[in-house]
Order: C-alpha cells, then structure tokens, then sequence
C-alpha cells in the first residue's frame, strides 16, 4: 500500500529542489511481475542535478534512472521505463530480484495546478487515490471517493468505479486496461498510528523501529522523567494516565499495552477497547492478560486482541522483543501470516 507519509516527504524534497532552482521529477513504480525491491506504487524524486531522495531499488538502478529522468525533466515529459531484472549480462549487478519492473516518471513542474492538488490532498493527511493514464493522457485526483481536480469529465466510467470500489481494499498501486489504454491507479494512506501504552526502556526500541517501519507512534505513560523527546524523540507524547484521556480522540488506531504495572495496563487496555482499536497486542503471560480482562469486565472476544504479543522468534534482550513485536505488526498489516520465506517460489504475492 502506498503510503502519504512517503508521497508527502517526497514532494517535501521536490520543492527544496524548487527553491533552489532545480527541476525536478517524480519517479514511483506502476507495475511489477516476479520479483522486484520494492511494489508498485513506491516512490522517490530526483533532480536535473542529480540529487535524490528515496529509493526503488536498494541502489541498483538508480544510477540509470537518472539518466532517463534527467531527459523527462529536459523534455518536459513523462516517460516508462521497463527493467528486466534478470539480465545479470546487461547490468552485471547480480541483482537478486529476478522480475519485471515498470517505473513512471513525471517532471513536476510548481505551476501545474493537477500536482499542485496533489500537494494539497496529501497534506491534508486524509486518503487520496490518483488515475493516470500512461505514458501521457488523462490524471484525475480523487480524496476519498470523491473527485477533486484533474480531467475528471474525461475519465473512463470503467476507470472511476474500479478506483472508488477499491479504495477501502486495495493494497498497492496497480495497472488496470480499458480500451487499450492503460491507467495507473494509486491510492495512499496516512501511515498506522500506534500508541504505545508505556516509557520503560523495553519501550524505547519498539518505538524506534516502528517508526522507522512506517508507524506514527504515540508514547502514552504520565511519568514525564520517562515519556518525553529524550527517550522517544521520534514519536508524539501523551503524558497522562489512561483514563484521562477520551477515547473518540484515539479511535481506528493500533495499540501495545506494556506498562509493567498492572493497574496502569488495565486502565490503558480500558481506554483502548473503547477507541474501536484495529490491534491491540498486550505484553506478558496470557494468565496475566486473561485476569486484566476479567478485572475490566471485558474478554479476550472484544476486540482484535494479540497476546502474548510478538512472533515466536526466541526473543530474550528488549531489542529481540522489540523485533518480534513490530514483526507481528508487520504481518497484520500486511495481512500475510509472519511465516518464514523458505521453499516460496514468489516473494511478494
């Protein structure tokens, strides 16, 4: 799924290069078949002066993309470019991605007002789905499921209801063929927001790797010695205890409840079954987690509970266990099962 997160730091960097008085282009993938780095819809920015930011390869192929960058910036055009990535005698990378790869890239020009809605939806943090046609053609952005600029009188009905039927469902940008031409369809989201219920040090490591696994984190612990920038400089701060805080202000956001003190963990698991959690995972021994809810007058039904939280990998230091977490995490927003890759003939599926 693409992400605005992503998109939105994106054209942060495109508009630095701006004010400097660079071109620059968008680049992001609109299909791959096999295997491949990264999925369609994952994005970078390159300047005609060859700064960059983001990656859709790891490395391998953004020496050449540039090339081709630096031309759609100088044409003024958006332009394809396909990778086979199993011709090792062509790149002599080694490449362990043996796919097919598509990647768009359009130059982005400040004063064109369909980017400049782009800017301006994805800055309102709310979801957003864009219809291109591709190479060149019709570019429609939609907030929700609603349009809002672009060529909207001139997008195929085919186009518009599979972009409005999917939005809730569709988990990465994709390519979809009507009357032979082809239409990029991406749609982006605000990244999960994860609250973490507790400042212990087994917190700190959990927090970091979540952000930098894509989460939004929320620190919720009142112990302002624990719960501030020092500890947690990447994450927002809730300095309360749990019942003092309303839960329609929290609601569809993903919970872990560890405290360590369990009075403090049973207010937290209170407040997050009444904010309509899309997880919660509780740290510690189920027994222990079956008499919380038993003392809250709740069960184990009343909500996407995961407990023990964290994936089986024989963790021990708080680093370990902080893996193990955001891999469950990982697995559950990914919808896939948090199972080993061995014996798979295809990675992403």
């Amino acid at each position: 799924m693409s992400r605005i997160d992503e998109a939105r730091d994106v054209f942060a960097h495109i508009e630095q290069a701006w004010s400097k008085g660079e071109r620059a282009a968008l680049l992001t993938i609109t299909q791959v078949q096999g295997s491949a780095y990264r999925l369609p819809g994952s994005k970078m920015m390159m300047t005609e002066k060859g700064n960059m930011f983001g990656t859709l390869s790891g490395g391998c192929l953004e020496s050449d993309l540039y090339g081709w960058a630096e031309k759609a910036i100088e044409e003024g055009e958006p332009r394809l470019v396909n990778y086979d990535l199993s011709e090792n005698e062509i790149w002599s990378l080694g490449i362990g991605c043996k796919g097919t790869m598509e990647v768009a890239i359009f130059p982005i020009h400040s004063e064109d007002p369909f980017w400049r809605s782009v800017r301006e939806a994805i800055a309102q943090d709310r979801a957003i789905s864009l219809a291109i046609e591709l190479p060149t053609g019709i570019r429609v952005v939609f907030d929700e499921k609603n349009p809002i600029a672009g060529d909207i009188d001139k997008l195929p009905e085919a186009v518009a209801r599979q972009l409005i039927n999917r939005v809730e469902s569709r988990t990465r940008a994709e390519i979809t063929i009507v009357d032979n031409r082809r239409f990029y369809i991406d749609t982006m989201r605000p990244n999960e927001h994860l609250i973490i219920c507790g400042a212990g040090h087994d917190a700190v490591p959990v927090a970091d790797l979540a952000v930098k696994c894509g989460f939004r984190v929320t620190v919720l612990d009142p112990r302002k010695e624990f719960n501030g920038a020092k500890r947690f400089p990447m994450a927002n701060h809730l300095v309360v205890e749990p019942d003092q805080v309303d839960p329609a202000q929290l609601e569809g956001n993903w919970w872990l409840i560890m405290n360590h003190l369990q009075m403090r963990d049973e207010a937290a698991l209170r407040l997050a079954l009444q904010a309509k959690p899309k997880f919660i995972g509780i740290l510690g021994p189920l027994a222990r987690t079956r008499e919380m809810f038993q003392n809250i007058g709740a069960d184990m039904n009343s909500a996407p509970i995961h407990a023990p939280v964290g994936l089986d990998v024989g963790a021990e230091t708080i680093e370990e266990v902080a893996v193990s977490i955001v891999s469950e995490l990982l697995a559950v927003r990914a919808a896939r099962p948090g199972q080993p890759l061995h014996g798979r003939e295809k990675i992403h599926v």
